[in-house]
């Protein structure tokens, strides 16, 4: 991603173009947190991202801010994704924000052609509505795959090795050539000898079975921030599964969070919902009614004449928000009860409001 925008950096970042360094780094921390695209539902939420991230590398670059503020954009025109991003730890720009991952949305934007990537593991954390209240630490169970340990990835048993196929010579493809006019057309496909692997195991490693790999399951702990929002991901970077190739870089560990049920509560956002329910005489007469919330349970008025389906709000009573900006709501929706069995005397006193045409 080279430096090419138009944007007024400072505008982007929504900063004036005397403000200091820790102006700056909170600005771009505070948007950050509103377009991260592992959170972030808002369209173009990846693109914005990029904005903020390039005008925030340029920013708090003593050399490249005093060449963006004498020339513009063309200052820092041609810039490569290294030269804006090479010094910048993401990670620590990043912390206390909930995230603690945040280099790793950065190599998905920089990543390089050449060796190849192990996949990202993807893992559901099922987290009660007290742990979103709460955050902290969260221990979860992936199955990754590693090297086995006794052939070193070969495949081949122990004190042997893999013999090289002579007819690709290790290349694990065959290469056939024809003239048509005047071209010479190649065609490439996976040889038939040794099926594309470009070698031979004789005697495979009893461990792995030859498949130079296995599956181990690991326990990693995952910090879970206050007030997580409903399918946001953490990422752990570097937990995935490992790339093809030795030197190549693993994936990363994607945790998605997902809020338990909760009989008690239906979850919006950071608002929760509550149905109350009440008996006639209460929703006529008014009544005092001890209803739950994460905090324990409080007493709420019911006001006389209450009709059903009536919603009363109990400010900052739901979840955090996201970020630390506050509480949501509660919300207690009154169902009134109709008794479906009554007394003889229960029976006797309807009857009378029957003829009071109540």
């Amino acid at each position: 991603m080279p430096a090419s925008s138009s944007h007024d950096y400072y505008a982007l970042l929504g900063v004036a173009p005397d403000a200091g360094e820790k102006a700056i780094r909170d600005a771009f921390r505070e948007l950050a947190l509103k377009y991260h695209p592992d959170r972030s539902r808002e369209p173009g939420a990846e693109a914005k991202f990029r904005e903020i991230a390039e005008a925030y590398a340029v920013l708090s670059d003593p050399r490249k801010r005093a060449a963006y503020d004498s020339a513009g954009a063309a200052g820092v025109a041609g810039l490569s994704a290294e030269d804006l991003f090479g010094g910048i730890d993401f990670d620590e720009v990043l912390s206390g924000r909930g995230f603690g991952l945040g280099q790793s949305v950065f190599d998905r934007f920089l990543r390089r052609r050449g060796l190849p990537r192990g996949e990202d593991l993807v893992v559901d954390l099922d987290i009660s509505l007290a742990q979103v209240a709460t955050g902290g630490e969260e221990v979860v169970r992936v199955v990754r795959v590693s090297p086995c340990p006794d052939c070193r990835g070969s495949g081949a048993k122990t004190g042997t090795t893999r013999r090289i196929c002579k007819t690709c010579e290790g290349a694990g493809r065959k290469v056939t050539a024809r003239r048509e006019g005047g071209a010479t057309v190649q065609q490439i496909t996976a040889c038939p000898e040794c099926d594309g692997r470009g070698y031979f195991i004789d005697e495979p490693c009893f461990k792995c079975a030859g498949r130079g790999e296995v599956a181990r399951e690991e326990t990693l702990t995952v910090q879970v921030p206050p007030g997580i929002d409903e399918g946001m991901t953490l990422r752990v970077p570097g937990r995935g599964q490992p790339s093809s190739d030795p030197k190549g870089k693993p994936g990363d560990l994607l945790v998605v969070a997902r809020s338990l049920p909760d009989p008690r509560f239906e979850r919006r956002g950071e608002h929760l919902w509550h149905d109350e329910k009440i008996g006639i005489p209460a929703a006529v007469l008014g009544a005092i009614v001890e209803v739950p919330t994460l905090d324990g349970t409080v007493g709420i008025t019911i006001p006389p004449g209450t009709q059903p389906d009536t919603v009363l709000r109990l400010r900052g009573r739901g979840l955090p928000r996201f970020g630390g900006r506050g509480r949501g709501d509660l919300y207690v929706r009154v169902q009134v009860r109709v008794p479906q069995r009554l007394s003889a005397e229960e029976r006797r006193l309807y009857a009378q409001l029957k003829k009071l045409g109540r």
